[in-house]
């Protein structure tokens, strides 16, 4: 790869330590040009200007900027927050990536969930399928689906793709500001009950896509589901809370319907997300995937990921000690 082929990273102008965003840190102190896909030129934007990365702004629903923004690019990696036309853009990024013809890596940050979204377990009856997804929900979530869609899409495409397939963040919504109010009270409040989940880091996730970025050719055509190298219950991740915020954490089990209740809310998602139909996406999502943990989806346990870093991944602690927002709480008068 020479300089004229930068690797293009969409989803860029994320939060601030979203995997994106540490990619193209990764990417730009290994000497690899980046090209970023932004929505909008804010400034974060700007940030990733001065951090030497070549931002592109367009839309990942128009397929001419879509086709610009690969231009010289040989290397793509996709991901966006989630949303109801998530399969449209990828779709898009596939159709312009095979127009182009020269793609040496697809590189698509999927979902754990697809390991075992067979078109089998799709189309088995409601009450069957209710039984195995855990009791508390009869499908997938539209997220979910539109992820086994896009898998799909590149499958059909064509293109040297690869899947990455990741559990829960352990910085994900459920995990960290969806529980700033309780945590503050020295409460850890999920309605997990006594489930199991293995949550990884976004550091992780962004070297281990970034490895494979650098070198694509032993990772074509594969798909690999990762998860975090502990599975523990929320009693025992209760401790990881308590060590990062530096005072006493109890876990109290929510039931699940009541807690989502009172924590998804469209209204709030409406107000951040500026969409109502993202807004609605977005609240199914994380009410499905509450349900699907609560009833045992997600505990499930692979050594993936440390082969593929070559080194320990890092837990659940070390990801909570350097989120943002806990740190923050940190800094908060103890009630």
């Amino acid at each position: 790869m020479t300089e004229r082929n930068p690797i293009l990273i969409t989803g860029a102008g994320g939060q601030v330590g979203g995997v994106s965003r540490v990619m193209v840190d990764m990417l730009l102190e290994q000497g690899y040009p980046v090209r970023a896909f932004v929505r909008r030129d804010d400034e974060r934007a700007q940030s990733l200007r001065e951090a030497g990365a070549e931002v592109f702004v367009g839309d990942l629903l128009k397929f001419a900027d879509v086709a610009a923004a690969l231009k010289g690019v040989r290397r793509i990696y996709f991901s966006m927050s989630a949303a109801p036309y998530y399969a449209d853009a990828l779709t898009l990024m596939a159709a312009a990536a095979r127009a182009q013809g020269d793609i040496e890596a697809f590189v698509h940050l999927s979902n754990y969930e697809q390991s075992y979204m067979t078109l089998e377990k799709m189309s088995t009856p409601d009450e069957e399928r209710r039984s195995w997804l855990g009791g508390l929900v009869t499908d997938w979530s539209p997220q979910q689906r539109a992820h086994w869609v896009c898998e799909r899409v590149l499958d059909w495409s064509g293109l040297p793709t690869v899947n990455v397939r990741a559990t829960m963040f352990a910085e994900s919504p459920h995990l960290t500001w969806m529980l700033l109010g309780s945590l503050s009270n020295g409460e850890l409040r999920l309605p997990f009950g006594n489930q199991r989940l293995a949550p990884i880091a976004v550091h992780d996730l962004a070297e281990v896509c970034v490895k494979i970025l650098v070198d694509p050719a032993p990772h074509i055509s594969r798909s690999y589901a990762l998860t975090g190298p502990e599975l523990k219950d929320m009693y025992g991740f209760a401790e990881d809370y308590a060590a990062a915020l530096g005072r006493q954490v109890v876990y109290i089990p929510e039931e699940v319907e009541v807690w989502s209740e009172a924590f998804i809310d469209e209204t709030v998602l409406q107000e951040a997300l500026g969409d109502p139909a993202a807004a609605r996406h977005v609240a199914a999502h994380l009410r499905i995937q509450t349900r699907l943990v609560a009833g045992g989806r997600y505990d499930v346990l692979t050594d993936q990921l440390e082969i593929l870093l070559g080194h320990p991944p890092r837990t659940v602690r070390w990801a909570l000690q350097n989120n943002t927002r806990l740190r923050e709480l940190v800094s908060a008068p103890s009630h």
